[in-house]
């Protein structure tokens, strides 16, 4: 092997030595001294090497460097690693005291270390791509070092996530590929893509990963870094015509490039030496060699990366991981001078950082890193020779190319071995995958006399559904809340404090929640008469909706209630369905925030389980329309962004501003689940979109006020709608027998009611129709939640409009009647006198 002159910063053969493969389509292999795939390694110079090569895209892309010039901390940096990676050189600037060189080595570690995490800067245009196997926590260093978004590729299961791609790596012993981001457009709104493996010997797996993403979303720059760069000049041409080809720049880093010469013969002479080689043995452990660490329950879930990360990795997550392995090393007697923290094929960024924090830990420790993995070398314990030994054993996770052998290196021959071997499974690994006659825990007992097999809860692709009555008042089949439980959060304020913060322009309206009160005894009375006096006619309007609802998705819909107000409907929806044709349909809560559209992740998690023509979106009513706009603006943002295609078809119970086709009524009347915020709404608040606690990834939030219980009459409402269910059900199902099952067929959205209200505005001298909140729904939430201006109500209406009256009177809001009004009440907000109005966008309107 050779370096190129004038390229890369280091030399190639301190990077990497050679091996031969048990694999018919290459025989040799590239074993890296930094990688710590095959050779145990110290975690700190594995670590830099990777920040290195991230600061080497860092250059590529041009990005200020934090303090310094960039090109002089590389080449410092360079010079620091290869030091550290040459035995024959010292460890630092000054002469090393006798008897404390190890003190000195570790010093000269954490002083290249901090060098390189003093450079690391954010790139939001940046998405990077790791390799599965080998270069998952290379990929993830450098991620880290740039700031970017993350995921590496995988051989194993999807968890039932969409893959985004697929690819082939020709070379490899396994070579399929998939991407399995939970958010596409992570992947698909970059401007730049890196892509990071260890080795590029052709860069045949390179073109096909670019020919891939370019396909599926072009981006304007791909940088590719390797460790090793050992293309030929042909090879490197074939990356430039790729990129003249798709109109986009290639470009390629390395930490060493050069080139390998290798025998013609030397694929028949290795399988001739390869055929006198035994096996890697199977060992058998002695007895109690193994002790099972089981962190589930004691440290948070944790993300794969297979699935994407939006940021970099908590500290914190291996600190409390190594503070436990490091209590139990200290309680055995013996244990602990010499260990190995060993990962599991693509599971290697997370068990790299324990290590390192535990080499922090223990410093006179000698602390090494290294991992498992699916590639058949052949082991000689040779001084000299890359892989001096071997064990072998079976595979024990989710492989989506199924079971088979997998290997472990370089530390049973006798100048290798550890005191202790820390094994650490896959997040969510079964224990029987991992004991028993042949697994890998008995297969590393053999080499080591105290082994510790780690284990590790796992975190799901995406969050799980929050169900009642843990979560709201609902009962556990009513629905499953898509949000994330915020009932711990102070998120309420007093009115004026909270308009008052909208109003500045710097908030949206989601970020925090108004005050909910015990409904008075005068109000609660109210809801109960009009519950009384409108249960049929919600019963019809649920039962006429459904049967249309089941018309146009085929018996089979999948209903999503727009949360808060949707999520009694479709709890109503479920029940006809079932009691009316024995149907039980998956319903959940999603939310929708006005000028934020709908949470997308809780798309990705339908997306990942339904099929998403199946989906039905629902909720309560409409007023000017606002919510069905931004819905199918969302859906179609999500189309483009991520994929799948979900119908922007909206189905409400009263649809009197004629914005929708899937109704169940256009009548303006008192829909009694509009009256008492969340004691009729399951007890959970509106929800809320804030960034201060909703991370990616993270479903948007809501709250559960359990201490409002006494006043909650939610399913009280469920159930007086239901009882009515068999006194309308011949005369729904009888019209539904005529009704059409094409959409398009169904009576038009004339959108009267947004021109209706569009003239309201310019009459009452408002000019901004996001003032105007038509309907008796939506005023009754202006007076329940706002400093509302005037109420508008239609003379022949009045009877039926107690609740609006009884809440003017107690706000002192002025209530004319208007002859003709589209709707049976309309409630105005003007900003002059309510601060903190908000406009389409959630935030402040203007004052007019």
């Amino acid at each position: 092997m050779t370096s190129d002159p004038g390229t890369g910063v280091l030399p190639v053969k301190e990077l990497v030595g050679l091996a031969l493969r048990r694999n018919p389509k290459r025989a040799h292999l590239l074993v890296s001294r930094v990688l710590a795939k095959h050779v145990p390694t110290e975690p700190g110079v594995v670590t830099s090497a990777g920040r290195l090569l991230g600061l080497l895209v860092q250059r590529e892309l041009q990005l200020p460097a934090e303090t310094g010039s960039l090109t002089a901390v590389i080449d410092e940096a360079a010079d620091r690693l290869g030091r550290l990676l040459d035995p024959a050189a010292p460890t630092n600037t000054g002469a090393v005291p006798d008897g404390d060189e190890r003190s000195h080595r570790m010093s000269a570690v954490t002083a290249l270390g901090n060098l390189l995490a003093g450079q690391q800067v954010e790139s939001p245009d940046v998405v990077t791509i790791g390799y599965a196997e080998t270069a998952t926590a290379l990929g993830q260093l450098v991620a880290g070092q740039l700031g970017t978004y993350y995921i590496h590729s995988t051989r194993q299961g999807s968890c039932g996530v969409e893959p985004y791609g697929a690819f082939e790596e020709a070379h490899s012993h396994a070579t399929s590929h998939q991407l399995l981001p939970t958010s596409r457009a992570a992947l698909n709104q970059a401007g730049t893509v890196v892509l990071v493996d260890d080795e590029l010997s052709t860069g045949a797996t390179i073109i096909n990963t670019i020919r891939e993403l370019h396909g599926t979303a072009p981006h304007r720059h791909y940088i590719v870094a390797s460790l090793v760069d050992l293309r030929t000049p042909a090879d490197r041409d074939r990356l430039g015509e790729l990129a003249r080809e798709l109109g986009t720049r290639v470009s390629a880093v390395a930490l060493a490039q050069g080139s390998i010469e290798l025998p013609e013969n030397l694929a028949a002479d290795a399988a001739k030496l390869i055929g006198t080689l035994p096996l890697p043995p199977k060992t058998a452990p002695g007895p109690d060699q193994v002790q099972v660490l089981d962190l589930n329950g004691v440290v948070p879930p944790i993300r794969s990366a297979r699935f994407g990360i939006a940021d970099r990795p908590d500290p914190e997550q291996a600190a409390r991981i190594a503070d436990h392995l490091s209590a139990a090393l200290s309680s055995s007697p013996g244990a602990g001078r010499r260990v190995l923290v060993l990962a599991t094929e693509e599971f290697m960024a997370l068990p790299l950082a324990v290590a390192t924090r535990l080499q922090e830990l223990r410093p006179q420790a000698d602390i090494r890193y290294s991992t498992s993995t699916r590639s058949p070398i052949a082991a000689l314990d040779e001084p000299g020779y890359a892989i001096r030994s071997a064990i072998a054993f079976d595979s024990a996770g989710d492989s989506a190319d199924g079971p088979g052998p997998r290997f472990a290196y370089n530390f049973t021959h006798p100048e290798g071995r550890f005191d202790t071997v820390l094994l650490m499974a896959e997040p969510g690994a079964a224990v029987a995958g991992l004991l028993g006659p042949g697994k890998i825990a008995e297969a590393v007992a053999g080499a080591a006399d105290d082994v510790r097999l780690v284990l590790v809860p796992a975190q799901p692709p995406f969050p799980t559904p929050l169900l009642g009555p843990a979560f709201g008042s609902y009962g556990t089949d009513d629905v499953q809340w898509l949000v994330k439980d915020l009932s711990s959060a102070q998120l309420e304020a007093p009115k004026e404090e909270r308009e008052a913060a909208i109003q500045s322009g710097k908030v949206s309206y989601a970020e925090s929640l108004p005050q909910e009160f015990e409904p008075s005894p005068e109000y609660s009375a109210l809801f109960q008469s009009a519950l009384q006096s409108t249960a049929v006619r919600i019963a019809h309007a649920v039962g006429t909706l459904t049967e249309q609802v089941l018309k146009l998705r085929g018996n089979a819909p999948v209903l999503v209630s727009l949360a808060r107000a949707g999520t009694p409907v479709g709890i109503l929806m479920r029940r006809w369905a079932w009691e009316v044709h024995g149907l039980e349909l998956p319903h959940y809560a999603i939310s929708i925030v006005r000028g934020l559209g709908i949470d997308q992740t809780a798309l990705g998690y339908l997306a990942s389980r339904h099929r998403p023509e199946d989906i039905m979106f629902v909720d309560g009513w409409t007023g000017k329309g606002a919510i069905a706009r931004e819905l199918a603006a969302a859906v179609d943002l999500f189309r483009r962004t991520d994929g799948p295609a979900f119908r922007p078809d909206l189905a409400v119970l009263a649809d009197p501003g004629h914005c929708v086709r899937i109704f169940g009524t256009r009548d303006d009347y008192l829909v009694p689940s509009a009256c008492l915020n969340s004691t009729v709404s399951g007890l959970v608040s509106r929800t809320v979109f804030n960034k201060a606690l909703i991370g990616p990834g993270d479903f948007h939030g809501a709250k559960f006020y359990s201490e409002l219980s006494g006043s909650d009459v939610s399913n009280d409402f469920l159930a007086a709608v239901t009882a009515r269910f068999a006194e309308v059900r011949d005369d729904v199902t009888q019209a539904a027998a005529h009704a059409p099952s094409d959409i398009l067929a169904l009576p038009e959205a004339d959108w009267s009611g947004w021109a209706a209200v569009e003239d309201i505005s310019r009459s009452y001298g408002i000019n901004n129709v996001n003032l105007v909140k038509p309907g008796v729904g939506e005023t009754t939430r202006v007076l329940l939640r706002r400093v509302p201006w005037k109420v508008l109500v239609r003379p022949e209406a009045v009877p039926e409009l107690a609740h609006v009256l009884h809440l003017a009177e107690q706000r002192g809001v002025e209530v004319l009647e208007v002859p003709g009004l589209a709707y049976s009440c309309v409630g105005l907000i003007h900003p002059v006198h309510t601060p903190g109005a908000t406009g389409a966008d959630g935030k402040a309107v203007a004052d007019v």
